[in-house]
């Protein structure tokens, strides 16, 4: 990855643009490869991807089987820690409940999200589930970074189904 300190617009580094490519690759891949909703999740810790991830609930009949919950599956297995203090996740669409109780848990340190999700978003848009000072931890959250892509992406998808 390139310099991590790299402003490229407010809050967001050219690394953290590059791990929301990625996740973005995965989202097409959710897509195209298992007729999934196109989310995917990358899991940073240390300048380093733990942890990859996209939608795949359909296909493993498995509702907890969301992009970001794979990515943290993933990390855990690889790290043999189900804590990932400090790590951050990116992600394409901004995470529902289930998934934010599960980065809390986990004790992530940032989440990075591309669109918001004004139905069940649980980073600012419904719930300030990440945030919230009733939690023994909190995550620093940012949100819209390469939202239009992301958005594209979900749109297409669900204009197709109809």
């Amino acid at each position: 990855m390139t310099d991590e300190t790299t402003e490229v617009s407010g809050a967001f580094s050219t690394a953290d643009v590059q791990y929301m490519q990625r996740a973005l690759q995965l989202a097409a891949h959710a897509r195209d490869a298992e007729n999934e909703v196109p989310v995917g999740a990358v899991l940073v810790l240390d300048g380093e991807i733990v942890g990859l991830g996209w939608n795949r609930n359909i296909t493993l009949h498995d509702p907890t089987a969301h992009a970001e919950i794979m990515a943290l599956r993933a990390a855990g297995e690889k790290l043999t820690n189900h804590r990932l203090s400090g790590a951050t996740l990116y992600v394409t669409l901004e995470p529902c409940a289930m998934c934010a109780m599960a980065m809390i848990h986990a004790r992530l340190g940032r989440v990075v999200y591309a669109a918001s999700d004004p139905k069940t978003g649980a980073a600012g848009s419904v719930f300030n589930t990440l945030t919230d000072e009733r939690h023994n931890h909190r995550i620093e959250v940012a949100g819209g970074l390469l939202v239009e892509e992301s958005a594209s992406l979900l749109r297409d998808f669900f204009r197709a189904r109809r």
